[in-house]
């Protein structure tokens, strides 16, 4: 079994909880009290990874991250290595296409949450940030821990976009997807089914916490199409 791919794999959704994490709450919170017509298009946009298939999302990703457009070129006159078949190349792609198992869980715990204790909260003069964390966050705490085991599971299963940003290259963008993908490559079957194994059996290990989650907090995981 590729160990230093399993490695990386664990580093990679890591980071990308952390983040997404940090960036859903303000992000789900917006989006679950804002009454402005155009949230819809928000969360449309936010909830394009679930629809988009993951190799044209792979590409948009690598053509933003590439050398020819502005990002790229000033990353790479800044840092002096490319940013896409990077691992921070890659870290970027994670965040994006993992961002709706973040915000949904808790754009579906936030909405849940009773109206009356926010706009009491109002009324006492707190401000929008000190109802979130001192009331809303509280009381969603099941949505909390939902997000955060689905964006790990999804970024450790993730193909197509890391293929595409990150491409295959050992110890720095070569997760453990794209190690059974080479091993099935190289015919190497034996290798392929231990780590399809260890996968298979953490995606049951991840879907009974999620559902043991929802039971114990009431949180529908995938509240809007």
């Amino acid at each position: 079994m590729d160990w230093q791919a399993v490695l990386l794999s664990i580093r990679l959704a890591t980071a990308t909880t952390a983040i997404l994490l940090v960036v859903a709450v303000p992000l789900a919170a917006w989006l679950a009290f804002s009454r402005r017509r155009w949230t819809v298009l928000v969360e449309a946009v936010v909830a394009l990874p679930l629809v988009l298939p993951p190799t044209v999302l792979g590409y948009y990703v690598l053509v933003a991250l590439g050398s020819r457009s502005p990002l790229g070129r000033w990353w790479e006159q800044t840092v002096g290595t490319p940013l896409a078949f990077s691992f921070t190349g890659l870290l970027v792609a994670s965040v994006l296409y993992s961002l709706p198992f973040a915000v949904q869980p808790l754009l579906a715990s936030f909405a849940g949450v009773d109206r009356r204790l926010v706009e009491t909260s109002a009324v006492l003069g707190r401000g929008t940030a000190a109802t979130v964390l001192r009331v809303v966050l509280p009381l969603s705490r099941a949505g909390l821990a939902t997000a955060a085991v689905l964006t790990f599971a999804h970024t450790v299963g993730e193909f197509g976009v890391v293929l595409m940003v990150g491409g295959n290259i050992p110890g720095e963008t070569r997760t453990v997807s794209i190690a059974v993908y080479d091993a099935v490559q190289a015919f190497d079957y034996a290798t392929a089914g231990r780590t399809s194994l260890l996968l298979l059996a953490f995606s049951l290990l991840v879907l009974t916490a999620t559902y043991a989650l929802q039971r114990r907090g009431q949180v529908p995981v995938w509240p809007r199409p």
